[in-house]
């Protein structure tokens, strides 16, 4: 039994957990049995349409078809499970963060109000974690809670920071937490687009699967590109994201001029040319100039005409 397996039958057989998402979710034997129900009825049916004397074998479609009805019986309830697991796990982190030692259960509006101690345990709970994720710096998960915790912590902060008075005791707490906030924010989201770009570069220049090669290369690059939404004008996202464009460039032109030399050789010249030129549109579109755009364009270009000159005997 896989432990997610485990995770979404716990899940099932947990009332509070199906009535906090609004779900009826039946037991995993209930429902199993009768998917498997269903399914046998669905094929004696299909067997008895298709017995009609001119299908030999009638009980072959029919099992396919039963088969097919029970996989997406089953496949429907694992996405089930696992967005009603989502939903449950993400209202009990938002009710961590917001946890109060001395609240009172029965005030809303004070269960919501990020007190000084309320304000002082957030703020505990990310110097902490990020404490643990400079020692373990070379990971990117560590890096990645703290920023999201920050990025969550930060939020509330602003709709209190909205409504606060300006003697309140809060104040002063608040507008620190927020600088605190601010600045592990800024330093965990770096490292970690730092290190999941540079993992991802160094796999997309590792293997040597072209269409692997570029995923690889996207992938650093959404990283990136997810870097940039909080902080547009940081140079050194700014930099990297242009290494990563020429790389993913640089992996695109270079297969196609690889396939065209290979496409002349073999003397199939129109598919040469338009290999050729597939790697002058990638070179204009996607390179910044990194891999030296203007000498490969001189290059690709020289061999377009030399496959198509009065002199290539076309």
């Amino acid at each position: 039994m896989s432990y997610r397996g485990a995770k979404d039958r716990a899940f099932a057989r947990n009332p509070a957990a199906r009535a906090a998402h609004g779900r009826i979710v039946l037991p995993g034997s209930s429902y199993y049995v009768m998917a498997a129900a269903i399914s046998a009825a669905f094929f004696f049916l299909m067997w008895d349409i298709l017995n009609d004397g001119r299908n030999e074998t009638p009980w072959v479609p029919a099992g396919i078809g039963a088969s097919v009805l029970l996989c997406c019986a089953v496949i429907i309830r694992e996405v089930n499970l696992r967005r009603s697991r989502t939903w449950v796990l993400r209202q009990q982190r938002v009710s961590r963060l917001g946890a109060d030692a001395g609240g009172r259960p029965g005030d809303e509006r004070d269960a919501n109000k990020l007190t000084i101690e309320r304000n002082a345990a957030i703020l505990a709970d990310i110097k902490r974690k990020s404490g643990a994720a400079k020692v373990l710096d070379k990971f990117s998960a560590g890096h990645k809670e703290v920023f999201e915790l920050c990025r969550e912590y930060l939020e509330r902060n602003e709709a209190e920071l909205a409504l606060v008075n300006a003697g309140s005791p809060r104040l002063a707490p608040l507008l620190r937490g927020r600088t605190t906030a601010v600045d592990d924010h800024r330093y965990h989201l770096l490292r970690w687009a730092e290190i999941e770009a540079r993992s991802l570069t160094g796999e997309a220049n590792r293997i040597t699967d072209t269409a692997g090669r570029i995923d690889a290369g996207l992938a650093a690059l959404s990283v990136i590109d997810s870097a940039l939404e909080s902080y547009p004008s940081e140079p050194a996202l700014l930099e990297s994201r242009e290494v990563l464009v020429d790389l993913v460039a640089s992996i695109k032109v270079g297969d196609c001029v690889e396939r065209a030399e290979r496409a002349e050789f073999d003397g199939n010249r129109a598919e040469s040319v338009a290999l050729y030129k597939e790697a002058l549109y990638f070179l204009g579109r996607e390179n910044a100039g990194g891999i030296h755009r203007d000498e490969a364009a001189v290059r690709i270009r020289a061999a377009i005409d030399r496959l198509t000159g009065p002199e290539s005997g076309d």
